[in-house]
């Protein structure tokens, strides 16, 4: 009798194991599936993606500097993320790279542009495009057919444009292809400031750089981000300032929220047409 109880609870333990282990299994089976991020995929768990058909990357590329007293300064770098995440969970069969935080934002001696401003990095251009192009190359080497490029900063624009031409003339003859869709950048600048003209709001309010369309589209993403309260409070902002242009002063998630919608639909749309038959 003792040998029998014995045995059943042996028996017992190794089906807890087993359901323990099944329940594991899934469960990290549903988070591979359920994230766009690249960085929290197992090598593995990529592969298998890839092979399933993900074989867009998109590359989000943000930046660290300066945006006035009220806003902190990894702003584009938690916009880029954000929305490269809504824009890839969209498409269905893209991944997220990790974001670049490291972007030419001026000279540095003497201090030029934002470089003025404690918090804001700088690199030199040639080196911002070498990492690009160091990214975008691992990325084909692994099975990644179309390599995209989100520039959340006007300031290298011009840097983008140069990477994208040069990667394509590599990549003639081959599968891979890099993708600048002019939609994300002009989304977020000229469509987002015609979208608040639409409602009413002046152009210099709207401003360029830590004006309301800047401020209202950060509130939008990250909130926490934006001191509203002591920005709230504050007399008018200028250049003095690190603010250009605009008054944000009136600045709102719910503002934003329009912003947002309209960067990530045009986006989408410009991919899946660059993207079709490929």
């Amino acid at each position: 009798m003792k040998l029998y109880l014995l045995t059943m609870h042996h028996s017992l333990r190794r089906v807890i194991a087993s359901v323990v282990l099944l329940i594991a299994t899934h469960a990290s089976l549903a988070q591979a599936q359920q994230t766009v991020q690249l960085q929290n995929l197992t090598w593995t768990e990529l592969r298998d993606q890839i092979r399933a058909g993900k074989t867009t990357i998109i590359i989000p590329i943000g930046g660290t500097e300066q945006s006035g007293p009220y806003v902190a300064v990894g702003k584009h770098n938690v916009r880029a993320e954000y929305l490269a995440d809504k824009i890839a969970q969209r498409l269905g069969n893209a991944l997220v790279a990790p974001v670049v935080a490291y972007v030419p934002e001026g000279g540095y001696a003497p201090p030029t542009s934002h470089m003025r401003f404690p918090g804001t990095i700088t690199i030199p251009d040639d080196v911002f495009e070498k990492l690009l192009e160091s990214a975008a190359n691992s990325f084909a080497v692994h099975g990644f057919r179309n390599i995209v490029f989100l520039g959340d900063h006007g300031g290298y624009q011009k840097d983008l444009k140069q990477v994208v031409a040069h990667l394509n003339k590599t990549w003639v003859g081959t599968n891979a292809r890099a993708i600048l869709p002019p939609e994300y950048y002009d989304a977020s600048s000229d469509g987002f400031a015609q979208i608040l003209r639409q409602r009413g709001y002046r152009d210099d309010e709207i401003g360029t750089h830590a004006g309301l369309a800047d401020t209202s589209l950060q509130l939008a993403v990250a909130p926490q981000m934006v001191r509203l309260s002591a920005l709230q409070a504050s007399p008018k902002l200028g250049p003095a300032d690190g603010v250009y242009g605009g008054d944000p002063h009136r600045s709102s998630a719910q503002l934003g929220q329009l912003g947002v919608d309209a960067i990530v639909s045009r986006t989408v749309d410009a991919i899946r047409k660059d993207t079709a038959g490929r």
